[in-house]
């Protein structure tokens, strides 16, 4: 690898949204993720614009982005499987699986994934943790339900709080809630996931297991690592 040596976390996320370019088959159209790592991709796909139709995407702010670099958005019911789906994450394991929904995107960003043959992560470092559950778990919910999924979390020894935004619930772009999680330890991802799923009331857990990456682009002091899942 090159040497790049201290670089910003900013610089970084640059270096992988370019990595990624790699990926995104001529002539397919793109899933993409949200998130400000996602936004260094939508600015370096936007130089090969003119080989893709266009992109998938995971928020209304992806989707103004992609749509301000002149890059056509489809509605993931007008098209089929997709090559590829490029996103960031909260939190990656050894293992390909993840934590998401910082930015209040994951169900749009779990539905993409499950589109796509492909999920390519870009990260950085600091990012890679050996076990998930660090990063506050986001979970969208239906609002009549939070306080009873918050307490389903209680009982495994979790403590959930409901995401603001000024002083008000915040609002995802599913028009629901977001709870963020802590004191959990993921060890068994696919199983947590598939468990929480099954709760009345949950929309999305932000565990990425059963949609887990193929291949990470970890943005290091080195430069872009590729972790093959």
């Amino acid at each position: 690898m090159n040497s790049t040596p201290s670089l910003t976390q900013d610089e970084l996320k640059t270096l992988v949204g370019q990595a990624a370019l790699q990926y995104v088959v001529p002539g397919q159209i793109v899933g993409v993720g949200t998130g400000s790592t996602v936004n260094k991709f939508i600015d370096a796909l936007a130089t090969i614009k003119d080989q893709i139709p266009g992109a998938v995407s995971s928020s209304v702010a992806s989707t103004e982005r992609l749509r301000g670099h002149g890059i056509a958005v489809f509605d993931a019911n007008e098209v089929g499987e997709l090559a590829v789906y490029v996103d960031g994450a909260d939190e990656i394991d050894p293992q390909g699986h993840m934590v998401k929904g910082g930015g209040a995107a994951l169900t749009r960003e779990k539905i993409v994934a499950a589109q796509s043959r492909c999920f390519v992560c870009i990260a950085d470092e600091s990012k890679w943790v050996p076990v998930l559950g660090t990063f506050p778990l986001p979970v969208e919910v239906i609002p009549m339900a939070a306080q009873r999924i918050a307490r389903q979390f209680a009982a495994l020894g979790g403590q959930a709080i409901l995401r603001l935004k000024d002083g008000q619930p915040l609002v995802t772009d599913n028009g629901q809630h977001i709870l963020d999680v802590t004191g959990l330890q993921i060890t068994d991802p696919l199983a947590f996931e598939s468990q929480i799923n099954n709760w009345p009331g949950l929309v999305t857990v932000g565990v990425f297991a059963h949609q887990k990456a193929h291949v990470c682009l970890l943005g290091t002091a080195a430069g872009v690592k590729t972790v093959e899942f």
